[in-house]
């Protein structure tokens, strides 16, 4: 029996792929290497894999396709890919993604020059010695023996099959002598000539939308180059679950998620090494922090138990594994360290934060929070550690937002209601999109106007003494819902109304809900109260952009104090930094992994209560300074 399939043609890319039939365009899109954007995971719940129709015949619209697209859409021909299974031979075109530039990811660490506070002991040495190789034939002596100074040196070493491999190449190249690479009873390298001197590790913080690497002088524990952009694995969703959902249709999806991590890393690293005039080869140590499935992703490790209870990764250790078997083109005998887990979705990434926090030494009640597509938030008081993760998904990241984008370039990022609206945008430049922190703002301020109830519904009817020109900007949206234009059509910079709309409302009321309800559960488990937090840190490249005012004003950080919270730039950067250059801080890590008390939300007794309560916005501002 033969399977039907069609034959889709894309025009840009121009490409052809055989689909069989009852598979949706946005799979077949996916198996043969053709990027789609599908930032809720093909679910039908954004609009960021749109195709149109330029030839043949499409399925009809479905549910998804009139939540997310307009009727003027639908008759031009769009559909979303992951609805669309057509039985028809068609041509489609992929709608353009948003044109994003200048990516405004957090790098800063706010280390300093000297290792961090932390005294440089990164279990690695090289020295430079002048082998005497013998003339003759003697005793029970090796190649090995030579280079590490005479009979019986190499006795109880370990070395890899490429680094032995090198040896034999180096009798010719003694004249300078070797420099040996070691860490205890392992040989990393051996390499003609002295080269004590490039001693370099790199430290990786792989985040669910942006990856951020760091070159270090081992030495001296300086960073001295770093690189950033956006996670590859993104174009197949832009939260955990998603990428978790895709892993786990095929092998093959998975090995497609860890080889385009990889890859990029290995750009990073050239990108990192170019910029410091430093060679791979002399890179001989890396530490990778990241989530729970990022870690699995990054190692080739199928991440499916997560999507299912009891949510087990596959392994939680601290686990050290040769760099190049993992797939990294560094020096043939560089090691590779990932910070252990905690369990569930708390990953290497919280154990980097509390170790450069030093959460755990922390006088008073001490919150730490990592905002993001997948937030962790770790508590500790009296009772010691707790932590939880909350799956705040891709709003803050401005997915699933209508005009939602990352923090780029034209992104509105600030706003502002005066007499009208007032908006800034990354760049200064013409407004293409809203990001995350343009959203908490704008959401804010519409609340202070009342253009915004508590409830989160925008009010059709707007106060009287609203003044007109932000009265006007209230427009009726889909359904029977109205929106508020952020920005007019003539003023933006695609020439078309930049709007919050009513669902957007929803998608911020759901992420804020997921990350205040953490905070609330831990502070439940610990036994204390919001009023006894001494100290919030924010952490992320979104926690360190946010408006704390507006953030409380929404709702999404418990209400203390501003005095009391604490931006911490790159925290969990910073831990891989410390695990990189410090033997002991890495011991450390693994200490205060297993000192964590994981808090599962799924199985929480009053998880939902305390989250539906959380969705709703408070009231008015709060009285504390």
């Amino acid at each position: 029996m033969t399977t039907a399939s069609v034959t889709i043609s894309f025009s840009e890319p121009a490409s052809r792929i055989e689909l069989v039939s009852g598979d949706s365009v946005l799979d077949g899109a996916h198996q043969n290497g053709i990027d789609i954007i599908a930032t809720c995971g093909g679910r039908g719940r954004c609009r960021s894999c749109r195709v149109k129709l330029i030839k043949g015949g499409l399925s009809d619209p479905t549910v998804a396709d009139r939540l997310q697209l307009s009727e003027d859409e639908i008759r031009e021909g769009y559909r979303l890919s992951c609805q669309t299974l057509p039985s028809a031979d068609a041509t489609l075109a992929i709608a353009p993604p948003m044109n994003e530039t200048s990516f405004q990811i957090l790098v800063d660490t706010k280390a300093g020059k000297q290792g961090h506070g932390v005294r440089p002991d990164s279990g690695i040495v090289k020295f430079h010695i002048h082998p005497d190789r013998p003339k003759t034939e003697v005793g029970k002596i090796s190649e090995l023996d030579v280079l590490l100074g005479g009979e019986g040196r190499g006795d109880g070493l370990s070395l890899g099959l490429e680094t032995a491999r090198t040896i034999a190449l180096l009798p010719e190249k003694l004249d300078a002598g070797v420099t040996i690479a070691r860490t205890g009873d392992r040989v990393l390298s051996v390499e003609p000539g002295d080269t004590t001197v490039e001693l370099y590790g790199l430290a990786f913080d792989i985040g669910s939308t942006t990856v951020v690497g760091y070159l270090i002088n081992l030495t001296s524990g300086e960073v001295i180059a770093s690189a950033s952009g956006l996670n590859p694995q993104t174009v197949f969703g832009g939260d955990l679950i998603s990428r978790i959902g895709f892993a786990a249709q095929s092998k093959a999806n998975t090995r497609s998620l860890h080889s385009r991590i990889i890859a990029y890393i290995n750009d990073l690293t050239k990108d990192i090494c170019t910029q410091a005039e430093v060679s791979p080869e002399h890179i001989y140590k890396v530490t990778i922090v990241g989530n729970t499935c990022m870690h699995h992703l990054f190692l080739g490790i199928d991440p499916s138990t997560l999507g299912q209870a009891p949510y087990l990764p596959v392994i939680r250790d601290a686990y050290t594994v040769n760099a190049r078997e993992a797939g990294l083109r560094l020096n043939r005998g560089a090691t590779l360290h990932t910070l252990p887990l905690v369990a569930g979705f708390v990953g290497a990434d919280a154990v980097g934060m509390i170790l450069s926090t030093r959460l755990d030494t922390n006088k008073g009640i001490s919150i730490a929070a990592d905002i993001g597509t997948n937030a962790e938030v770790v508590l500790n008081g009296p009772a010691g550690l707790f932590a939880c993760s909350s799956p705040a998904g891709p709003a803050l990241e401005g997915g699933q937002i209508r005009d939602g984008m990352r923090a780029a370039l034209g992104a509105i990022d600030k706003v502002t209601i005066d007499n009208d609206i007032v908006v800034h945008t990354i760049g200064d430049v013409p407004a293409l999109g809203i990001c995350g922190s343009g959203l908490i703002d704008a959401v804010a301020a519409l609340l202070d106007v009342g253009v915004i109830a508590p409830s989160g519904r925008i009010l059709p009817e707007p106060p009287d003494t609203l003044p007109k020109a932000l009265a006007e900007r209230v427009i009726p949206g889909e359904g029977a819902t109205f929106d508020f234009v952020m920005v007019w059509a003539k003023d933006s910079a695609n020439r078309s109304d930049i709007v919050l709309s009513q669902g957007d409302v929803r998608q911020l009321q759901l992420a804020k809900a997921a990350i205040l309800s953490g905070v609330i559960v831990l502070i439940n488990e610990a036994g204390v109260r919001v009023d006894d937090i001494t100290e919030l840190n924010l952490a992320g490249g979104f926690g360190n952009y946010l408006n704390i005012n507006n953030a409380r004003r929404i709702g999404l950080i418990p209400d203390v104090s501003t005095l009391n919270v604490h931006y911490v730039a790159n925290a969990a950067g910073l831990g891989a930094q410390m695990a990189l250059i410090s033997e002991k801080e890495r011991n450390r890590a693994a200490e205060l992994a297993d000192k964590v008390t994981h808090v599962a939300l799924a199985g929480y007794p009053e998880f939902q209560k305390i989250y539906m309560k959380a969705m709703g916005f408070p009231k008015t501002r709060s009285e504390k300074t």
